[in-house]
């Protein structure tokens, strides 16, 4: 299985970018895992909000399989423990599951068609992180769920 976290928006912050690439390395050593950074559109500064999500969200539907499992990171989506995400991460692997999407929006989120696509809305926090945070929160919960899984001591209950 491969595990594939996509962000709508420009490169990582310079200030987090070894962080998530840490992250990220250590979710490597249990499975396949890479970073998709879906540029917004070059005019997305004179679109309205809709137009724009509208447009980022065309550009992340029309780079899924239909038998991708998609989690979509959004702030109306079902709150998660460390435990339950390492869960739902395990179900996909043993159901032969070949990629897992976390797929984080843009800065005014996605537009109905995709959260309609996610298999899972998942909300981080009732409260409201900068995108670049967004992106090293989710790649140390996925690398905190993956050592869960195999029952190593990274996270303590």
């Amino acid at each position: 299985m491969k595990i594939l976290f996509w962000s709508v928006g420009g490169k990582h912050d310079s200030n987090m970018a070894k962080a998530i690439e840490d992250f990220t390395q250590r979710v490597s050593h249990y499975y396949p895992c890479e970073w998709k950074l879906v540029a917004p559109p070059k005019n997305a500064a004179s679109m309205s909000i809709a137009d724009q999500k509208d447009a980022e969200s065309d550009l992340l539907l029309r780079s899924l399989d239909p038998v991708d499992y998609v989690v979509l990171l959004d702030e109306r989506g079902k709150m998660l423990s460390s435990p339950e995400l390492a869960a739902i991460i395990e179900q996909r692997a043993i159901n032969g599951a070949k990629k897992i999407h976390f797929v984080i929006g843009g800065a005014f989120g996605v537009n109905d068609a995709v959260r309609k696509r996610a298999d899972l809305v998942w909300q981080l926090s009732r409260l409201v992180f900068p995108h670049q945070l967004v992106r090293l929160i989710l790649a140390e919960q996925v690398y905190r769920a993956c050592s869960i899984i195999r029952g190593e001591k990274y996270h303590h209950v």
